[in-house]
């Protein structure tokens, strides 16, 4: 397995940086989710009009690019020309830095809509997406949130949207952490169609001052908060030990939300632990 980092752990850094410090603590590549002050990197000329230029700098430093991190939302019906919009420039950014995975959000709103309908209209979004030039020189992946968390549902998204193109992000703690499912449950449901993974380890301490106000479907939770890689309740170890079984060789980001909870360690500190923690479950 490869392993990134996401430019949402180290908000602060410019690219030099990040070209720097990737490589010096071992990472094998970066996801794009922000750079600097601005989330939505495809506005930017480093991403778009330089963005050869960008990929160089990378690449000469010893790393790729695993993934762009949108904030596409293919089951809201009202976000359409949004979300066409945003995956325009993101093929763009994506082919400019030689990244094959674009991350994707389900969303939806279940008030509205049953979760059958929803999983019709993200069918219906891919496909638009997919008829866009260079859409189909990129796996897009929709990440284990929001609404599509429990096994079940997730399953009932990729189901309706077989396209190749199409696959699901795992991230390992809010399958656990949120969605209340064994590595195995969520494993056997979406586990050959997982084509990108995010990991980050949490402890359950609600009376802890860092502990999290989270809105996922059910209500608002409160009490985990984020730790170092490895000392925390999450399952961890036991999700990689099932790719790893399964044969997959593809990337396992490390998901650090500095830029949401500036409380939470630097970069500097953690990075470099999570490469210490992960390299032996690899």
């Amino acid at each position: 397995m490869k392993l990134s980092f996401m430019t949402l752990g180290c908000p602060a850094w410019d690219l030099d940086t990040i070209c720097a410090r990737g490589r010096e603590y071992g990472f094998d590549g970066v996801d794009f989710r922000g750079y600097l002050d601005t989330v939505d990197i495809t506005t930017l000329p480093l991403f778009s009009t330089r963005v050869e230029q960008t990929r160089r700098r990378i690449n000469d430093a010893g790393l790729e690019v695993s993934c762009i991190s949108s904030s596409i939302r293919v089951c809201v019906p009202s976000a359409r020309q949004a979300n066409l919009d945003e995956a325009r420039r993101t093929i763009v950014t994506a082919r400019g830095l030689g990244a094959s995975i674009v991350r994707i959000f389900g969303a939806g709103d279940l008030e509205g809509h049953s979760r059958a309908e929803l999983a019709r209209i993200g069918c219906d979004t891919i496909e638009e997406i997919l008829a866009l030039d260079g859409a189909r020189d990129i796996l897009w992946v929709f990440e284990t949130h929001d609404l599509w968390i429990k096994a079940q549902d997730c399953k009932l998204l990729l189901d309706s949207i077989p396209n190749p193109n199409f696959g699901a992000l795992w991230d390992m703690g809010h399958t656990y952490r949120v969605g209340g499912e064994t590595p195995e449950q969520t494993f056997a449901a979406i586990g050959p169609r997982v084509g990108y993974v995010h990991v980050k380890d949490a402890t359950f301490d609600p009376a802890h001052p860092q502990a999290m106000r989270e809105t996922f479907e059910g209500g608002v939770t409160v009490g985990w908060r984020y730790v170092l890689p490895g000392t925390g309740q999450l399952p961890l170890a036991q999700s990689i030990g099932l790719l790893k079984s399964a044969g997959y060789n593809g990337w396992l980001l490390f998901e650090h939300e500095k830029r949401w909870h500036p409380e939470l360690a630097e970069p500097e500190e953690i990075f470099p632990a999570f490469i210490q923690w992960v390299r032996p479950l690899v």
